[in-house]
């Protein structure tokens, strides 16, 4: 989950590398580093966010044009100076920065310590560069080579870039489960985690595949091999991204931006996929593998975190309009309980950075298994799209902060179309409630605007709420998953521990825990449970709860009970959750800035997990 990036060419390097981390910092931000090449091999690194190391930049004063830099989101080592990255060889001579984990490190650290190697980091990143080192010793190799030696002898996964004092004009990189980039600019070129920290000097990308090194140098264009030393042809690709697209733009937080951005992001998802005045819904990634997926015996949902939220909701929306059976699995559990998995069943991966470790491992073990494989991501080039069968690209755009928020909603629109689309073509729904459906479908970003502009209100429900140390949320059906969304959210980014829970398990338990401290939010959209979801209200009334009420307009029965009601535009049941999400996600939202809490960067948290 850490962040790389390297330069080469003719400009000085230093603040090309510092402005790169800022950019990357939403993968990690324990400790950053950065390592120079003039003549002598310089680092400079330091612990906590990458501001840190501008206190370097006038001990720096080098003219130094190649580099790489890292940040960090610790794994092995506590956050500190001397875990920061890049780590050093035992004879000062390489520096290597690492996205990933070595598994064998430890075996591979006693080996070293009988060869005489003396370490001073607790990381296992800096075992790899002391094999490195010993392997480029002991049998006399340049540095490309003995990278692809060393990497033979690793297991883990792992993104690297090193640099190495006998070798100033070349940077030598690999891959294996964790993304990294080449960058091809003019007369430079870049290295990277992804393309984020680049793209203000080029939008020309490599998108390496797992088991390739590949050597960039001032001199010659990239040269990519397999670790087993085969050349590997490669295509350069145009990746679409603005520099404005990764910047604030005016909002206090990327989260702010990115949660105001949801009218725009739910109609890219949906754009060209529907059109209910000619009546029909097209999602293109299923096409060349319709028949399969239409006669699947069943769906299986893989995903993590708030993508496995989504998830549950596609359970409800393929299960009850096209009537295939779902399974929504934990990507992190799935492939060590040894799943029953078969050419008739269609696995669904869900991640915004399609890198996430867990979801890929899942993945490789269904293909192992005969299964078709469908990816739903976000980040074009991704590991996960290139490893499906088929797929569909969600068009959120970046999402630079790290509790996701517009990439859970634009999931939520690309398996809505797609439950549509089959219910249509499978006969499960009535023509003229598919006509209905596809033309309310189309009001939702309007209607996500009109929930928008009720943040000023929210605000101050939040105010009212934001010293609670613990909150519950309650949901039914579609909004069951929602709750879990809502209560996700608040802890991830303001530290106060919720949970939460289908409305009608409330008395089998957390009734307990009510009282007239605890804030309960309740998500009472349902048009066929209403009745069902006012009396659970009514429960936590009756316990001094204080209860925040998500209403649809008009709602005269809950608010007259409820301490405070938000409300959303009237909608179907089945598109209740991408209107009910908004006002949770603000709420989270202000109660942590009340609270004084990095939003863009809560603690311990990274946005891409590229580690099991």
């Amino acid at each position: 989950m850490c962040g790389i990036v390297g330069y080469i060419g003719e400009r000085k390097a230093f603040p090309i590398l510092l402005e790169g981390l800022k950019r990357l910092e939403y993968r990690g931000y324990d400790s950053s580093g950065i390592s120079l090449l003039n003549g002598e091999l310089k680092t400079f690194k330091k612990k906590g966010k990458v501001s840190e190391l501008e206190k370097f930049e006038e001990a720096v004063n080098s003219h130094a044009t190649i580099g790489i830099g890292h940040t960090r989101w610790a794994t092995h080592g506590k956050p500190d100076d001397i875990n920061a990255h890049p780590h050093h060889s035992g004879n000062n001579r390489l520096a290597l920065v690492h996205n990933g984990i070595i598994e064998n490190y430890g075996t591979l650290k006693e080996y070293l310590i009988s060869e005489g190697h003396e370490f001073r980091s607790e990381t296992d990143t800096e075992v790899l560069v002391h094999l490195i080192e010993q392997i480029q010793e002991s049998k006399n190799l340049d540095l490309e080579s003995a990278v692809r030696y060393a990497l033979q002898k690793v297991v883990g996964a792992f993104a690297i870039a090193v640099i190495d004092r006998e070798h100033p004009n070349i940077i030598v990189g690999a891959r294996k489960s964790s993304p990294l980039v080449v960058g091809i600019g003019d007369n430079e070129f870049f290295i990277a985690s992804d393309a984020t920290p680049i793209i203000k000097y080029t939008n020309q990308i490599i998108y390496l595949d797992d088991d390739e090194v590949v050597t960039i140098s001032r001199d010659d264009n990239p040269q990519i091999r397999s670790l087993d030393n085969k050349l590997v042809d490669y295509h350069i690709e145009q990746v679409d991204l603005k520099l404005e697209e990764i910047e604030k733009g005016g909002y206090d937080h990327f989260m702010l931006k990115e949660i105001y951005q949801q009218d725009e992001s739910i109609y890219e998802a949906m754009r060209g996929r529907i059109n209910a005045g000619e009546g029909w819904v097209k999602v293109g990634g299923m096409q060349d593998h319709y028949n399969r997926i239409e006669n699947a015996e069943r769906f299986i949902i893989v995903a993590c975190g708030t993508s496995w939220h989504a998830g549950l909701i596609a359970e409800y929306l393929f299960e009850e309009l096209a009537r295939i059976p779902v399974e929504v699995e934990y990507a992190s559990e799935f492939r060590y309980r040894n799943p029953i998995i078969g050419p008739k069943d269609v696995v669904i991966a869900l991640s915004q950075s399609g890198e996430t470790a867990d979801t890929l491992s899942a993945l490789e073990l269904a293909k192992e298994k005969g299964a078709l494989i469908y990816g739903i991501v976000n980040n074009v080039g991704s590991s996960i799209a290139r490893i499906t069968d088929c797929g569909s690209y969600i068009h959120a755009g970046p999402e630079i902060g790290v509790a996701s928020t517009k990439a859970f909603t634009s999931q939520l629109v690309v398996l809505t179309l797609m439950a549509l689309d089959l219910a249509h073509k499978r006969g499960t729904i009535s023509e003229r409630n598919f006509q209905a459906l596809i033309s309310e479908f189309e009001l939702i970003p309007q209607k996500v605007k009109k929930v928008l502009q009720q943040a000023a209100h929210i605000k101050s429900i939040a105010s009212e709420i934001k010293s609670a140390s613990n909150a519950l949320y309650l949901g039914r059906g579609y909004n069951f998953p929602i709750a879990l969304e809502g209560a996700l959210k608040l802890k991830e980014i303001s530290y106060i521990h919720a949970e939460g829970y289908p409305a009608a398990e409330m008395k089998h338990g957390p009734i307990a825990l009510i009282d007239m401290y605890m804030p309960v939010i309740v998500i009472a959209t349902n048009k066929n449970a209403y009745e069902k979801i006012f009396s659970n209200v009514q429960e936590v009334k009756a316990r001094k709860g204080i209860v925040i009420a998500i209403v649809s307009e008009g709602d005269t029965e809950i608010k007259k009970i409820a301490d405070f009601t938000i409300e959303i535009p009237n909608t179907d049941d089945v598109f209740s959750p991408l209107l009910s999400a908004i006002p949770l996600q603000l709420l989270a939202y202000y109660i942590a800035v009340m609270r004084g809490c990095n939003v863009d960067q809560p603690r311990n948290l990274a946005k891409s997990v590229t580690v099991e």
